[in-house]
């Protein structure tokens, strides 16, 4: 391949990952460091984070630290080979990327299924696992679901208006469902001075704090599987 070829083949792979290209997905077309080197000189690529490059004039893509920081846990593989198990975007910047809840976000969070270490401290690994179910593609990134992200949260203690706060404007728009919030977090209502496995009582003093007008729709709604949120089969599990 001449170097032309290569080139023209860093742009395409940067183009699928909104601008974005690694190191290592550099290398592995055939393009030397000292091209490399270059081209950063020239200003035709701009360093984003350690070992991420930015074509220049290619635009610059919404969230775009936390794609950066998302690629530097697997930089070799392109973004259309990922799946889950190269991590999943969770806790607050999951819940950011999905506009909802007021946490700020500035740590980059992330859970994957082994462990894996980082040097920046602006990043956090989760160490764990993420049910088909509990993530979906977001904005072309692997993000848990609300009713994981209510469940991680409260699992952190982080503030209980705060995560209702995340779940009501998830529920409004139907990022989720009420009866699965209620499953998700029901392993955490005995925490809370409720029945062990009450995932709708949990639901609704969460939702109460909020004030939302909508919260007895979504607690009716909730109820109807009650039964199926405090069985004894399903109670202290998280989907």
């Amino acid at each position: 391949m001449s170097k032309s070829e290569s080139w023209a083949t860093v742009l395409f792979i940067a183009e699928e990952q909104w601008g974005l290209v690694t190191k290592q997905q550099i290398e592995a077309t055939g393009v030397a460091w000292s091209t490399l080197s270059r081209q950063v000189r020239n200003a035709a690529l701009e360093r984003v984070a350690r070992g991420v490059y930015r074509v220049r004039g290619a635009g610059e893509a919404e969230h775009l630290e936390l794609r950066a920081a998302w690629m530097q846990l697997n930089p070799a593989v392109p973004v259309w080979e990922r799946g889950p198990a190269d991590g999943v975007v969770s806790y607050r910047s999951a819940a950011a990327l999905y506009g909802i809840g007021h946490l700020p976000a500035e740590i980059h969070e992330f859970t994957l299924p082994g462990r894996k270490q980082t040097r920046r401290g602006d990043v956090r690994l989760h160490r764990g696992s993420v049910a088909d179910a509990a993530w979906i593609w977001l904005h072309g990134l692997p993000v848990t679901r609300p009713h994981r992200i209510a469940a991680d949260l409260l699992a952190e203690r982080e503030d209980p208006g705060a995560v209702g706060q995340i779940i009501a404007e998830a529920l409004r728009p139907g990022f989720d469902y009420p009866g699965t919030v209620a499953r998700a977090i029901a392993s955490h209502a005995a925490a809370y001075g409720l029945q062990r496995g009450d995932g709708v009582g949990l639901l609704r003093w969460l939702l109460e704090l909020t004030g939302d007008l909508e919260r007895a729709v979504w607690l009716a709604a909730a109820a109807e599987t009650d039964v199926d949120v405090i069985s004894p089969s399903r109670r202290g599990v998280a989907t």
